[in-house]
């Protein structure tokens, strides 16, 4: 029965994903527990499941990392979270869905990247804003190409729902008291940025309107859930490699039609697609 209260206990701390263990002793003596111990690790996971929860790692130095099983109690689908800013409709989801996935693309642009435990992403709204729209107008051309060849099916079908929507959508705008409108992709961008900043997925790492975020190991492990859908495989395909050693957008050709990259070159896969938002 202490175990159980003790694996009931760890959860409870990961699900206040600002918490770390450096300061409070008895989550960093549980997560030394979950680590080390075979039968309570079970047992915790055992628990997350029954409560529709996955544990994705543990460590040191963030805890426990969690993420919602589907149709879990605890999971913050796309919908809810485009109604908590007051908007609806299928295209404000799916403006949103692709800004979520444009930020994961950007902090790990790489397989080698989202693999790597130690490699640590940056972000920005303007950096985010400028791969999405690199991405619609890789998306008009390939619908282009598409049209004026004749017989060429779309590769990428989620991201041509979004990208004239997006293209339209002004980067800025001011509301009636001058602040930033959320409709606006900066806006919503910047939505996206706090989310992730108050989930424990990002820090803030630059002042400003325009500053930079740095990703933690937790979005990490949340990102290589979220690095077996579809879309996130369809946005990175269109070869915008969102930064480079001096920090400004440049894009690479994108590998061969139907080619496979290396076993080497593939991010970890988990066994289920769980992660934060479900498109």
């Amino acid at each position: 029965m202490d175990d159980a209260e003790d694996a009931a206990r760890l959860i409870a701390f990961g699900m206040r994903p600002r918490l770390r263990p450096a300061k409070d002793r008895v989550y960093r003596e549980l997560v030394a527990r979950y680590r080390t111990e075979g039968t309570f690790r079970a047992l915790v996971e055992c628990t997350a499941r029954g409560l529709g929860l996955k544990v994705l790692g543990a460590a040191e130095d963030i805890g426990v990392a969690l993420a919602a099983l589907s149709n879990s109690v605890y999971e913050t689908r796309i919908e809810d979270y485009v109604r908590s800013a007051r908007q609806r409709g299928e295209v404000e989801r799916l403006l949103h869905g692709i800004i979520h996935l444009a930020v994961a693309a950007l902090a790990y642009p790489r397989p080698d990247d989202l693999a790597n435990d130690g490699y640590t992403g940056r972000v920005s709204a303007e950096a985010v804003d400028r791969v999405v729209r690199d991405s619609c107008d890789r998306l008009r051309e390939k619908a282009s190409a598409t049209l004026a060849g004749g017989d060429t099916p779309s590769e990428t079908p989620e991201l041509e729902k979004v990208w004239s929507a997006y293209a339209r959508r002004p980067e800025a705008s001011l509301t009636k008291d001058g602040r930033l409108a959320m409709n606006s992709t900066k806006g919503m961008i910047g939505r996206a940025l706090n989310f992730l900043t108050d989930q424990g997925f990002l820090e803030v790492a630059g002042a400003g309107e325009d500053g930079w975020y740095r990703a933690t190991p937790r979005y990490q492990l949340q990102v290589r859930q979220l690095a077996l859908t579809s879309a996130f495989d369809e946005l990175l395909a269109l070869g915008v490699v969102p930064m480079s050693s001096h920090g400004t957008l440049r894009t690479s050709a994108p590998s061969r039609a139907g080619e496979a990259p290396p076993e080497a070159e593939r991010p970890m896969e988990p066994a289920l697609d769980e992660g934060l938002f479900r498109v």
